[in-house]
C-alpha cells in the first residue's frame, strides 16, 4: 500500500529529472558554442535562471514533506539528498553560463591551436557523459552504477592537470587562448565534481552509507 509521502517523493524525483535534462542541455549548448565559436549566452542565462528557480521549488517541496509527514529516517535521507542534488544541477547551469560568458567575453578558444580545442572537446565529452550518468541514476538508484563515476572523475582530473602542464610547456600560446582555455577546463572539471556529488547522494539514498567517490 502506497503512502501519502510516496507521492511527494515521486514528484520530487520527477522535478529533479527535469532539472537534469535542462542542466545537460545548458552544458551541452555552452560547450558546442564554445567549440564552434557561436554565442548563446542569453539562452544559457535563461536556462541557468530556470534551474535556480526549480532548485528553490524543490527545496520548498522538501520542507513541505518534512513538515506534513514527519518522515522516517530512510525518507528523510531521500528528501535531504534530493535537495543536495537540486543544488548540484543548479551549479551545472551556473558553470554552463560561465563557459558561455568566457566564450563571449574573451573569444572562447577561436584563437587556440588544434591541440587545445581537441583537449577541451575530450574533456567536455567526459563531463557530459558524467552528467548523463547522474541523470540515469536518479531513475535507477543503482549504487553500482554510481561507483563507476569515481573512475571517470579521476580521468577528468588527470586530463585537467595534464592540460595545465601542456599549456605551461608551450610558451607560444596566445594570451587570450591561455586565459579562455584555463577557465573553460576549470569549469568542466567542476561540473565533473558535481556529477560525482550527485552519485554520492544516490549511494546514500540507496544504501544509507556516506561514501566519497572523489
Amino acid at each position: 500500500m502506497s503512502r501519502l509521502i510516496d507521492v511527494g517523493l515521486e514528484e520530487l524525483s520527477a522535478m529533479l529529472q527535469r532539472m537534469g535534462e535542462l542542466a545537460y542541455r545548458a552544458v551541452f549548448t555552452s560547450v558546442r558554442d564554445c567549440l564552434e565559436n557561436r554565442n548563446a549566452c542569453e539562452e544559457i542565462g535563461e536556462l541557468s535562471e530556470v534551474l535556480i528557480l526549480m532548485a528553490n521549488q524543490i527545496e520548498d517541496k522538501a520542507f513541505e514533506l518534512i513538515a506534513r509527514f514527519q518522515p522516517v529516517a530512510s525518507d528523510l535521507r531521500t528528501i535531504t539528498s534530493y535537495m543536495k542534488i537540486a543544488y548540484d544541477f543548479a551549479r551545472f547551469g551556473r558553470y554552463a553560463l560561465d563557459i558561455s560568458y568566457t566564450n563571449t567575453r574573451l573569444g572562447g578558444i577561436s584563437s587556440c591551436d588544434k591541440w587545445v580545442v581537441s583537449y577541451i572537446r575530450e574533456l567536455s565529452d567526459a563531463a557530459l557523459n558524467m552528467i548523463r550518468t547522474s541523470i540515469d541514476l536518479l531513475r535507477s538508484h543503482n549504487p553500482q552504477l554510481a561507483e563507476i563515476v569515481s573512475e571517470k572523475e579521476k580521468e577528468v582530473d588527470k586530463m585537467y592537470f595534464d592540460f595545465l602542464d601542456n599549456l605551461i610547456e608551450k610558451a607560444d600560446v596566445p594570451l587570450k587562448c591561455a586565459v579562455s582555455s584555463v577557465l573553460i577546463v576549470r569549469y568542466l572539471e567542476r561540473i565533473a565534481d558535481h556529477a560525482t556529488y550527485i552519485c554520492e547522494s544516490i549511494i546514500y539514498i540507496a544504501t544509507g552509507q556516506k561514501v566519497v567517490l572523489r
